[in-house]
C-alpha cells in the first residue's frame, strides 16, 4: 500500500486561520467525492472554526482518564478503522496524554500516513523544535509542545497562512481568537505588534528555506545544473589572502539587498595536501564570515576556479564576489588567473563581482566580464 501524503497549514501565531483553512480544503475535497473525515479538530469556542466543520464526516473522539481527570484525545484506532481517503488533524506538535499508545500527535499522523492516508494537519512556527529557544527570547514564553522540525520539512506540502500583525490584532479585538476575558492580557502580552511582527518573518524565513530545499532536491532529480534565483544568494571565493575581510563584508552587503538574501564563503584548498594559506588567516575570516550570519565552506581541488564554480552551481548560488587579481602583469601575460577563469566559466546563469581591495597588484584588469569595483 502507497505512503499516504501529508500536508500542513503553518502559521506564525494562533488566530491566522490555520484550523479553517484545514476545514476548508476538507471542503473542497468532499465536495469532489473524495472521503475525507474530520479525526481531531480544535476549535477553541471561536464561531467561525466550528460553522467551517459542520457538514464533514467525524471519527468521534476518544475518552482517556488521568489522574483522576478525563480528557479527549484522537481515537487513533478508530481512524485507521474508518480508513478514509483524508483525515483532518489538528495541532500536530499536540503531546498525548499519558495512557495513549504514541506520545505525540506527531507519531499518531505517522501511523495514518503508513496506512495509506492522506492527512492535513497545522501547526505553529513556534512550535517547531529549533526554533523553541529563539521563540522564548522574543515572546517570554517557552513552547512545551514541541514538533522536529524533519516532521514537518518532509510534508509533501506546506502552505504558510500568513496574516499581518496588525490584522491579527484586530481579529483579536473582534472577538474572534479568544473570549473577551482574556484579549486585553493577550494583546499586552504574546499578542503585541513586535512579537507577531518577528514571528511573521520566521515563519516566512522557514517557509522559504523549506521551498529552497524542495527546489535543490528537484534540481538534483532532474539533473538541471544552472542556478534558479528564487532569491539572492551570494558566495563569496576567499583565497586565504589579506583581502578576505574586504570581500566578505561587500558579500555580506550585497546579499543584504534584497529580502531573504544570504551569503556563503568558499575555501578552495589544494587536494594535494600541500599548506597553502595562512590557518590562523583562514580562522579569523571564518569568524568574520559567522558572526555577519553567513556560512563558511571548505572544498578541495587541483582547479581552484572549476572547484568554485562547481561548489556555486551546487549550492544555487547567484552571485560569485572575487577579489581583483594580485598577480604581477607578467604572470598575467603568460596566462588567465582563478578570477578570469571563474568569470569565463561562470555562463549566463551566475553573475561575477570583481572587487578591488589594497592588496591587488597595480596592473590593470584582463578582460573582466560583469565585474564592479568596491566603491558603491
Amino acid at each position: 500500500m502507497p505512503r499516504g501524503r501529508l500536508r500542513v497549514y503553518l502559521g506564525a501565531a494562533p488566530g491566522v486561520g490555520k484550523t479553517y483553512a484545514m476545514l476548508a480544503e476538507g471542503h473542497r475535497r468532499a465536495s469532489r467525492g473524495t472521503d475525507v473525515v474530520i479525526a481531531y479538530v480544535e476549535d477553541y469556542g471561536r464561531p467561525l472554526t466550528r460553522r467551517m466543520a459542520e457538514g464533514l464526516a467525524t471519527v468521534p473522539r476518544r475518552t482517556v482518564a488521568y489522574r483522576s481527570c478525563t480528557f479527549t484525545e484522537m481515537d487513533l484506532d478508530a481512524v485507521l478503522t474508518r480508513h478514509p481517503r483524508v483525515a483532518l488533524v489538528d495541532e500536530l506538535a499536540h503531546t498525548n496524554v499519558p495512557d495513549c499508545r504514541n506520545e505525540k500527535r506527531w507519531q499518531d499522523v505517522e501511523e495514518l500516513l503508513e496506512a495509506g492516508i492522506d492527512v492535513i494537519s497545522t501547526v505553529n512556527i513556534q512550535h517547531l523544535e529549533s526554533l523553541n529557544d529563539v521563540v522564548a527570547q522574543i515572546t517570554g514564553v517557552r513552547q512545551h509542545e514541541t514538533v522536529p522540525d524533519d516532521v514537518v520539512r518532509r510534508a509533501d506540502q506546506i502552505e504558510l497562512v500568513d496574516m499581518s500583525a496588525e490584522a491579527l490584532r484586530r481579529r483579536m479585538v473582534h472577538g474572534n481568537i479568544y473570549p473577551s476575558e482574556r484579549i486585553d492580557t493577550a494583546l499586552a502580552n504574546f499578542f503585541r505588534a513586535g512579537n507577531l511582527t518577528a514571528l511573521r518573518e520566521i515563519a516566512l524565513l522557514w517557509a522559504a528555506d523549506r521551498v529552497e530545499e524542495a527546489l535543490l532536491h528537484y534540481r538534483h532529480d532532474h539533473g538541471i545544473q544552472q542556478p534558479w534565483g528564487t532569491r539572492e544568494r551570494v558566495l563569496v571565493a576567499l583565497s586565504g589572502g589579506p583581502e578576505g575581510d574586504t570581500l566578505i563584508r561587500r558579500a555580506k552587503r550585497t546579499a543584504s539587498r534584497g529580502a531573504g538574501g544570504e551569503f556563503l564563503a568558499v575555501h578552495v584548498a589544494h587536494d594535494d595536501g600541500l599548506a597553502g594559506a595562512s590557518p590562523q588567516l583562514l580562522a579569523r575570516q571564518r569568524t568574520l564570515v559567522e558572526s555577519l550570519g553567513g556560512s563558511w565552506h571548505a572544498v578541495t581541488g587541483d582547479d581552484p576556479a572549476q572547484a568554485v564554480l562547481a561548489f556555486a552551481r551546487q549550492v544555487n548560488a547567484t552571485q560569485i564576489v572575487i577579489g581583483a587579481t594580485r598577480r604581477s602583469r607578467l604572470k598575467n601575460l603568460l596566462g588567465r588567473g582563478t578570477g578570469e577563469a571563474i568569470i569565463e566559466g561562470s555562463g549566463d546563469d551566475i553573475d561575477v563581482y570583481v572587487v578591488t581591495h589594497a592588496e591587488a597588484a597595480h596592473g590593470h584588469l584582463l578582460h573582466r566580464r560583469r565585474s564592479v569595483s568596491d566603491e558603491d
